[in-house]
């Protein structure tokens, strides 16, 4: 069942178009990706999806709801972690909990949620004292004190260490099992390949691809290159055995070692042909597609040259 619903949302100011007829629906129960460079128009299709900015056009349901006529009654269903939430740097964790539950009719238990998020030794501590990977437990503690059906994750791991980002992962992953339906606003793409269940390819204020992060990387056309290294003493040449096969486009020897491009299931079709003459090798490596191939076959530039 679908919990959110959005039909050619348009977003304008001035001449300048932000959202130009977007359509996605995302379902319960699900972590949805809405990925994009800076300037892509995600963060402004999320805002008028949580009821913060009014669309110039399109139609957008959350629950059954319109957020803009049903702004109020939105917002006891809905929690929102902002891409630049900040808290007063003096409030006491425990204040800013106690603060957001009194905003719903119907709240969690703060106290709980401190438990469940690993803030319990922190409960007195001031906001300005924690360090990112706790201010971002707090956010996302802030987010679900209303007791939300769905939650929207803003650039949740921005400014994060490697280990707090991954930390952070696992946290999303124990909101969507919680039972809460997650929509999830990035720009890198390994989050979103880890974390989503379905993604909504953002670029130039439209949606250029809507599809599981798997089924992006498997349209992607692209050449791609399998290395190995032949074992001391083999006679065999595989330049010959591989250069004809479906998909090969080169096969370069230098010494002992063998770079292959292709596209498409080449490298299977290589690995095969080299077990069958019993050619022996080691160190094989086959390039793997990703994200930023899909945003490039999808847009025609890269995603990371916009950051």
């Amino acid at each position: 069942m679908a919990v959110i619903e959005v039909t050619d949302l348009s977003k304008r100011y001035a001449d300048l178009t932000v959202l130009d007829r977007v359509s996605f629906s995302v379902e319960e129960g699900e972590i949805f990706g809405i990925l994009g460079p800076n300037g892509a128009g995600k963060t402004t299709s999320v805002e008028c999806v949580e009821g913060l900015r009014r669309p110039d056009g399109g139609s957008i349901r959350v629950l059954g709801l319109d957020p803009t006529k049903d702004r109020r009654a939105l917002r006891e269903r809905i929690g929102v972690q902002l891409q630049h939430t900040q808290l007063p740097e003096n409030i006491k964790v425990w204040e800013a909990l106690d603060l957001y539950a009194a905003f719903y009719a119907k709240p969690r238990d703060w106290r709980e949620l401190v438990d469940q998020w690993g803030l319990a030794d922190k409960r007195n501590a001031r906001f300005g004292k924690l360090s990112g990977g706790q201010k971002q437990r707090l956010f996302i503690a802030l987010a679900l004190v209303g007791n939300p059906r769905v939650a929207f994750l803003d650039e949740l791991t921005t400014g994060l260490d490697p280990q707090a980002r991954r930390a952070t992962w696992e946290l999303i992953k124990q909101v969507r099992a919680s039972g809460v339906t997650v929509v999830l606003v990035s720009h890198f793409m390994d989050e979103v390949e880890e974390l989503c269940d379905r993604v909504a390819v953002f670029d130039r204020g439209g949606i250029v691809a809507i599809d599981t992060p798997a089924g992006l990387i498997d349209g992607v056309d692209a050449e791609r290159q399998m290395k190995f290294t032949l074992m001391a003493g083999d006679p065999g040449d595989p330049v010959g055995l591989l250069k004809e096969l479906p998909g090969v486009s080169s096969v370069i020897r230098t010494g002992n070692r063998v770079v292959v491009t292709g596209r498409g299931d080449f490298a299977s079709a290589a690995t095969a042909q080299l077990a069958r003459h019993h050619v022996l090798v080691s160190d094989l490596r086959i390039d793997t597609r990703t994200l930023d191939d899909a945003f490039v076959a999808l847009t025609g530039r890269s995603f990371s040259s916009d950051h």
